[in-house]
C-alpha cells in the first residue's frame, strides 16, 4: 500500500498520546521508592518492588502487539487498545497514592505498569502502520519529544503544587502519602486519558486492504493459545537488522540502567560525601534531580534536530553518533571533582538528553523498514525482549558487581554505563538497512 505523506501537525496528533503514556511513567519513575518508603518498605527490599515493569512489559507487550495485528473495528487497529489501556491506566493512577499498605502499591504498580504498556505499545506500530518510510524517522523522533516533554512536567509536578499553589508536602501521622504527591497522580491520569483521546479522535487508520481475507485468518487464530504461538514462531523468523538491533538495544539498556540506578547518589560521591545523613550528600541528591531535568529537556530539544537529519542522514550514523555522546557524558562523571564543579554534570547529562531522544526514535525508525506489515505489533512488542532483559539482569546483578568488582564506587558504576552505551554506538554501524519487507 503506497501511504501518504502526512503534515507536520497530522504527525502532532497521532503522537500527542505519547504525552499523556509519558506522565503515567514519569509520575511512577519520580514518585514509586518515596511511595514504597512511605509505606514502610527498606532499601533492600526496593529493587525486587520495581521488578514489576520489567516483568510485566516482558509478558504483556508481545501478547498485546500481537492481538492489535489482528483486530480490526469501529476504532481501527491499534486505538482500541489506546483506549483500554488509558482507562485502566487512568484509574490505577487515581488509586496509587491512596494505598495504605506496602502490598496494595505493589500490586497497583504490577496493574499500572500492565495497563501502561497496552497503550503504549501499539503507538511504535501505529506510526509504522500510518507513515510511508521516509517519515518514519520523524514519526518515532515525535514520540521522543512528547516524552521529553512529559518527563519533565510529569517529574516536576510534586515540586510545582508545593512551591507554586503551597500545598502541603507533610505526610501526616503514620505511614500516609503527601497531599501534592497525591494531586500530582491525579493531574497525571487526567492527562493519560486526554492525551490518548485526542489522538483517538484526531487520527484515523488505514483498513486491511483485503478486509475480507483478514477477518478469515483471524477467526482461524483466535484464543491466546494462538497469540502466544506467534510470539514463539515471529521470534524463530526474526529479520536480521532486527537480531541486530537486539544487541545494540541490550547494551544501550544497561548503561542506561547503570545511569538511573546509581547517577542519583553517585552525584553526592562527586560532591564528597556518602553519608546520607549529611547535608553534602542531600545537596547532591537534590542536584541530581535538577540534571535529569535538563536531560529530559534535552531530549524533546533534540527530538526536533533527530526530526530533520533522519530525512537525509544514515539512521544508523545518527544514532551511533547520538549513543557516543551519551557515553561520553556518563564516561565524564568520573572525571567531575567537588560541588564547584557541579554545572559540569549538567553538561554531562545534557549528552545522555541527546543519547535519549535517539533511543526512543531511532531504532525504531529503522526496525520498522525491517518488518512484515502483517506482523508489525508482534514485532514491536518482542523488540521489547531487549530492554527488559537488561533491566532485569541490572536489577539483579548491579548490587553485588558493584559492592564486588567496582569496590562499592558508585561514580565507577555510572562510567561502566558510559562503556556499555559506546559498546552499543559501535554496534550500531554493524547493524544492516533492512530491505523491503515481503508479505
Amino acid at each position: 500500500m503506497n501511504k501518504p505523506q502526512l503534515s507536520f501537525w497530522q504527525i502532532w496528533n497521532m503522537s500527542f498520546g505519547f504525552l499523556g503514556i509519558q506522565f503515567g511513567w514519569g509520575l511512577q519513575m519520580a514518585n514509586m521508592s518515596p511511595i514504597y518508603k512511605y509505606l514502610g518498605a527498606s532499601d533492600e527490599q526496593i529493587p525486587m518492588l520495581w521488578l514489576a515493569a520489567p516483568l510485566t512489559g516482558f509478558i504483556v507487550q508481545p501478547i498485546i502487539g500481537a492481538m492489535s495485528d489482528r483486530t480490526w473495528g469501529a476504532l481501527g487497529r491499534r486505538r482500541p487498545y489506546f483506549l483500554v489501556g488509558a482507562i485502566l491506566s487512568s484509574l490505577a493512577l487515581i488509586a496509587m497514592p491512596n494505598c495504605s499498605t506496602l502490598w496494595m502499591a505493589a500490586g497497583l504498580l504490577w496493574i499500572l505498569d500492565a495497563s501502561i504498556n497496552v497503550s503504549m505499545e501499539p503507538f511504535r506500530a501505529f506510526v509504522a502502520d500510518k507513515l510511508p518510510e521516509e517519515q518514519r524517522g520523524a514519526g518515532f523522533a515525535m514520540q521522543s519529544f512528547f516524552i521529553g516533554v512529559g518527563a519533565v512536567v510529569a517529574g516536576m509536578l510534586p515540586y510545582i503544587l508545593k512551591n507554586w499553589f503551597h500545598v502541603s508536602s507533610e505526610t501526616g501521622n503514620g505511614n500516609s502519602i503527601p497531599p501534592n504527591v497525591k494531586i500530582s497522580f491525579y493531574l497525571g491520569a487526567a492527562a493519560f486519558f486526554c492525551a490518548v483521546v485526542y489522538t483517538i479522535v484526531t487520527s484515523k487508520e488505514y483498513p486491511p486492504e483485503d478486509l475480507e481475507a483478514f477477518r478469515r485468518r483471524k477467526s482461524e487464530s483466535a484464543g491466546l493459545g494462538h497469540f502466544i504461538g506467534e510470539i514463539f514462531s515471529a521470534l524463530a523468523q526474526m529479520p536480521g537488522t532486527m537480531r541486530r538491533l537486539a544487541l545494540v538495544q541490550f547494551f544501550t539498556w544497561l548503561g542506561l540502567f547503570c545511569m538511573w540506578l546509581h547517577f542519583s547518589n553517585a552525584v553526592p560521591v562527586v560532591f564528597g560525601s556518602s553519608d546520607p545523613n549529611s547535608d553534602v550528600f542531600k545537596r547532591g541528591a537534590e542536584w541530581a534531580g535538577v540534571c535529569y531535568s535538563l536531560k529530559d529537556a534535552v531530549t524533546f530539544v533534540a527530538a526536533f534536530g533527530l526530526m530533520a537529519a533522519a530525512r537525509t542522514v544514515d539512521r544508523r550514523r545518527i544514532h551511533g553518533i547520538c549513543l557516543a555522546l551519551g557515553g561520553i557524558g556518563l564516561l565524564a562523571v568520573g572525571f567531575i571533582h567537588g560541588e564547584e564543579q557541579k554545572h559540569l554534570l549538567l553538561l554531562a547529562l545534557a549528552l545522555g538528553g541527546v543519547a535519549w531522544a535517539s533511543i526512543l526514535s531511532m531504532p525504531y525508525a529503522i526496525l520498522a523498514g525491517a518488518l512484515p506489515p502483517e506482523r508489525m505489533g508482534v514485532y514491536m512488542g518482542i523488540f521489547n525482549f531487549f530492554i527488559v532483559l537488561p533491566e532485569i539482569l541490572a536489577a539483579l546483578t548491579f548490587g553485588p558487581l558493584v559492592k564486588n568488582y567496582l569496590h562499592g564506587n558508585l561514580v565507577h558504576a555510572v562510567m561502566a554505563g558510559g562503556v556499555c552505551m559506546l559498546i552499543a554506538a559501535a554496534l550500531a554501524q554493524w547493524v544492516k538497512l533492512p530491505e523491503k519487507p515481503t508479505a
